[in-house]
């Protein structure tokens, strides 16, 4: 009989988590304290304890080929970016499909996680829960975490003088769920993070006016990137990613500041990060410009003061009428069921070996999955951190020494810059291709380019230049999955199924063939600087 592993959260990764177990053997029960799957994407019409909260209009920021798990794609007739309703059908799908459900028990809240009194021998978990006011405990030999980071909302009331006599409505956007809320008022929006720029675009449609207030600004960018293809398919490709590790810093961050600008000059809208070396997430917004430039949404500086029915903005003396204020001031996150002597949170993160596993434990049994702020997918992160977190589990791959692990994630911490490449200095950031890569090998399922342009060059071609889809992640090792070069060379085709409704006969021209003869020359060079 398998080991017994108890997993907490049925969302993305706890999905993932629980497959990946069954894969290698192991005896999975997933514990989710709501009715249903999906963690994050499932919308409710209520916040509910415990679990994520989104509103109704949320769609995918990573385009769904780049957004998958590694063997499972999404139907080719969804769109590239998915809303959340699509999201949580394509996961119910995925659940039925490897017969995971029957692995979860609904309605179930964990209440503690706690070592067993002969934890330094046996490596094992007792696990309190609570299912129907009645409460129960069962002993595990492992246990995977997959509660995510946003549960808690981060509302710093205290750097806002004067809200307690605002007279308004005021709230964080976790509770934010329709628009119709905004109709006739003035809204003030705090924070430019993604769900703040989507919800002044959405409240600009309705209401008189709307300020977006961000402190220290933010790039934002248009899901579709050049010639109209996804962005994440275009920017994430090994390629680029060996390219923009390869160069100092500083030449980096203008490139990419250059290609941005092209599309918006961040400058000219008060956008601009004051902060252009570390990396912040992108903010994915295509409405946000026009709502800008039509005078629908104004972009204001910080808050100087609150006042019982406006606001001052630093840097002005003039106050603004506002009568409702939506704090999108970010999350923090915790572990209640667990002690702290198990995992602690400081400053915005844990101190976890590989993003994953605590590393003072004398017995590597407890995985956190999904804990980590990635340049990409979270569903492909989480998956990958599942299939090496289980094969720990299992007892297949070994870890480091305590020591090791501790030095690793002290210098994590730190966050030291580099002098090449993007700056991921922020808590929780990591270079997506890097990070999976580093899993990846962890298992022996990194694609090896070299070998592959030996057998398969035409392969070896799309995965260096193309996207770096999640298949790429099941081309070998433990987990193959059949489908993955077939799912890789058609991933175009799938990408513009549902926009190529109407055909258009192109008739081809000499220059352009003359063109891609000499691109397919310069590819031809540049493989061989590359490789040789």
């Amino acid at each position: 009989m398998g080991k017994r592993v108890a997993i907490v959260g049925a969302g993305v990764s706890g999905l993932a988590s629980i497959k990946c177990c069954l894969e290698e053997g192991l005896e999975p029960t997933c514990f989710e304290r709501s009715d249903d799957l999906g963690g994050l994407w499932r919308f409710t019409e209520h916040v509910e304890e415990g679990r994520a909260s989104l509103y109704e209009s949320v769609v995918s920021n990573s385009c769904k080929e780049m957004s998958c798990y590694s063997d499972f794609p999404f139907p080719e007739d969804y769109p590239n970016y998915v809303p959340n309703s699509q999201f949580l059908e394509y996961l119910k799908m995925y659940a039925n499909h490897f017969n995971l459900l029957k692995h979860i028990q609904f309605k179930t809240k964990v209440c503690s996680v706690a070592k067993c009194s002969d934890f330094t021998v046996s490596g094992q978990w007792e696990v309190v829960t609570l299912h129907k006011e009645k409460q129960e405990s069962a002993i595990f030999d492992a246990v995977m975490v997959c509660t995510g980071f946003l549960t808690n909302p981060y509302l710093p009331l205290d750097s806002f003088p004067g809200i307690n006599a605002f007279k308004g409505q005021y709230f964080h956007s976790r509770q934010y769920k329709h628009p119709d809320i905004f109709k006739d008022k003035r809204v003030l929006v705090i924070g430019m993070g993604n769900s703040g720029t989507d919800i002044a675009v959405e409240a600009s449609h309705l209401a008189k006016k709307v300020f977006l207030s961000t402190t220290g600004g933010a790039w934002v960018i248009s899901r579709i990137f050049d010639s109209g293809y996804p962005w994440d398919m275009v920017f994430t490709t090994r390629f680029q990613n060996m390219l923009r590790n390869s160069l100092p810093t500083p030449i980096v961050t203008w490139l990419m500041a250059r290609k941005i600008n092209n599309w918006l000059n961040h400058a000219n809208y008060g956008l601009m990060p004051d902060d252009r070396t570390q990396l912040k997430e992108f903010v994915l917004n295509d409405e946000l410009p026009g709502r800008i430039i039509t005078g629908k949404v104004f972009i204001r500086p910080s808050i100087k003061e609150v006042k019982e029915n406006s606001v001052i903005f630093n840097n002005t003396s003039k106050e603004e009428p506002i009568d409702i204020i939506v704090f999108a001031t970010g999350y923090t996150f915790a572990f209640p069921f667990l002690d702290e002597s198990v995992v602690k949170v400081e400053d915005g993160q844990a101190s976890l070996y590989k993003y994953i596993f605590p590393a003072h434990l004398q017995k590597s049994t407890l995985a956190i999955i999904g804990l980590i702020k990635p340049l990409g997918s979270m569903i492909p992160t989480g998956e990958t951190q599942a299939r090496w977190a289980v094969r720990v589990l299992k007892g297949v791959n070994k870890l480091p020494s305590p020591s090791v692990m501790i030095e690793e994630v002290n210098a994590r911490k730190e966050n030291k810059p580099g002098w090449f490449g993007l700056c991921y200095c922020k808590a929780l950031q990591a270079d997506y291709i890097t990070y999976i890569d580093e899993l990846l090998t962890c298992i022996n399922a990194k694609p090896n380019l070299f070998s592959m342009l030996l057998t398969d060059p035409h392969l070896a071609l799309t995965i260096f230049f193309g996207p770096c889809s999640p298949y790429q992640f099941r081309l070998t090792g433990p987990g193959k999955w059949e489908g993955a070069r077939n799912a890789i060379m058609t991933q175009w085709d799938r990408t513009f199924k549902v926009t190529k409704a109407r055909i258009v006969q192109e008739s081809p021209s000499p220059f352009e063939s003359f063109l891609k003869l000499f691109s397919f020359l310069a590819l031809l060079v540049a493989i061989f600087l590359i490789f040789l």
